[in-house]
């Protein structure tokens, strides 16, 4: 999870520079004389912690060998820290060991009333089960194949409503803890049942000839937040751009205010959507018409908890839309610390984990969301595992909110767990690569941890944190976390991940004699 390099203040107010690809800080040189024991890696990892600029943040990190289970360094090992988007870590492990890798959900297009002589008498449904790709990879034209399956089928009027209906999950959207501040931007998108093109939105603005004139406001798709009011004007050319969004806590208007010159590049900023599944029917009715099927009804939107399931009693399922593996969704998630993925991810889990109970006759009095029996679920691995309540506490499945607190120790004793997995290698390899792929794809190239070190990143203001593995030149297989809190930087100062860079450098250069 990586947020926007601008500031967002509360009520969803940015002050924007256009939205562009976040490259990470040039890794610290390597090290120049390799460790060769625990000793020296130690001494020199505490130079890099303790260097000054560091004199206000807190340090969590742990090494441990995978090979003989000695613990090669540790700082702090049980903190509770603020983990970002490392958290993805316990999200992942509990989708491998509950949902397994090869499982998968769909979208569903269902009709609830008879079809006599190419017209539906009665509303069609599209019903969204939790996957987060759609519209995506293979998926982009899955509005025309669900139409085409109408077509197919003879069907060419409904005379009723199209309901796309995103009610499979349970509880708001919106992931506990997330910051209201973060929820304009495309990193913060609600977590739906019906997600399309990853819930998220291109505004881009165009100056328009001449100082004075509006300036040219388009949002693609452009029913993805209702309303938009735009008061940006062109000002003379070499001015500097002053770019406002704001959008209130639960508004459907996205007001854009402020300037940007003449003959300035059009600017892009990704948005979240503000009501995914509207997005979603909209869009399937738009693919309707072009396949020349009559909808003479509305677009309606089912959310819970207006939950209705007398509805889907006798429905009848007219074609669906399979996701890619849960496998496949959680490697595209690792790699790009995509927070969508591994927030539906974990309510996929709580569905699973919710219907399991009910079947036992264990299910707790009371309601629980689907991310809370996803959260449940993850607990009781974690006790299995044997990490206590008190290293790990996570609130969410993605890592954005600040309430997630776990120990460097809790992070490495969970890669431990994994590297003894069946899906040992799968999980190593759905992790970014340093120098090659994912969040670490501008990290640590050109040295020898490029290649080598496989571990996913965390990001936010204040936070950065660095977990996975490495094999160091001695041959040892080696699970490391490292996470630092409260990092205000002084002006001028390194950013915090080439400090991390330097430590996974030192891993990969470390020869391990004793």
């Amino acid at each position: 999870m990586h947020r926007y390099p601008w500031p967002i203040t509360a009520l969803l107010f940015l002050a924007l520079c256009p939205a562009l690809a976040l490259a990470a800080a040039p890794s610290a040189p390597s090290p120049a004389t390799p460790a060769a024991t625990p000793t020296e890696l130690a001494s020199r990892i505490d130079a890099l912690i303790d260097a000054p600029r560091f004199g206000g943040a807190d340090w969590g990190i742990e090494i441990v060998s995978l090979d003989s289970g000695h613990t090669l360094y540790a700082h702090q090992p049980d903190r509770l820290l603020e983990p970002a988007s490392t958290a993805k870590l316990f999200t992942a492990a509990l989708v491998l060991e509950k949902l397994g890798a090869d499982g998968h959900t769909s979208t569903r297009l269902l009709a609830r009333g008879p079809v006599v002589r190419g017209r539906l008498h009665g509303p069609l449904v599209l019903y969204g089960m939790g996957d987060p790709t759609l519209g995506t990879g293979d998926s982009t034209d899955w509005a025309d194949r669900l139409a085409t399956t109408l077509v197919e089928r003879g069907i060419r009027r409904i005379d009723g409503d199209l309901i796309a209906d995103d009610t499979y999950f349970q509880g708001p959207p919106i992931g506990a803890g997330w910051e209201v501040g973060d929820l304009l931007g495309a990193f913060a998108v609600p977590a739906a049942a019906l997600s399309v093109q990853e819930n998220a939105a291109w505004l881009t603005i165009t100056p328009g000839t001449a100082a004075g004139d509006a300036a040219e406001v388009v949002l693609d798709p452009p029913f993805a937040i209702p309303d938009m009011s735009s008061r940006v004007l062109t000002t003379a050319a070499g001015s500097p751009p002053d770019i406002n969004l704001y959008r209130a806590p639960g508004s459907d208007t996205l007001y854009a205010f402020g300037s940007v010159p003449t003959g300035a590049a059009t600017m892009r900023y990704h948005l979240a959507m503000t009501d995914p599944a509207r997005v979603a029917g909209e869009l399937l009715r738009n693919a309707l018409a072009r396949h020349g099927i009559t909808l003479h009804g509305r677009v309606q939107v089912l959310h819970w908890p207006e939950e209705d399931g007398a509805y889907l009693a006798g429905a009848v399922e007219l074609g669906r839309v399979e996701s890619p593996t849960y496998g496949a969704i959680l490697e595209r998630g690792l790699k790009r610390s995509q927070n969508l993925y591994l927030q539906n991810l974990l309510q996929l889990a709580g569905v699973q984990a919710r219907a399991q109970a009910i079947a036992d006759g264990t299910s707790p009095d009371g309601f629980l969301g689907s991310s809370a029996w996803g959260l449940r679920a993850l607990d009781a691995l974690l006790k299995d595992i044997g990490i206590a309540p008190t290293q790990a506490r996570l609130t969410e499945g993605s890592g954005l909110s600040r309430q997630n607190l776990v120990t460097a120790s809790s992070l490495v004793r969970l890669l431990q767990y994994m590297a003894t997995r069946p899906y040992a290698a799968t999980l190593r390899n759905d992790l970014p690569v340093a120098g090659v792929d994912g969040s670490l794809i501008a990290r640590m190239r050109g040295t020898p941890a490029e290649g080598e070190v496989h571990a996913k990143t965390g990001s936010m203001t204040g936070v950065s944190a660095l977990a996975g593995y490495v094999t160091s030149a001695g041959g040892e297989r080696l699970a490391f976390a490292v996470i630092i809190n409260h990092d205000v930087p002084p002006d001028g100062a390194t950013s915090p991940s080439r400090t991390l860079d330097a430590i996974a450098e030192l891993l990969a250069t470390y020869r391990g004699r004793p």
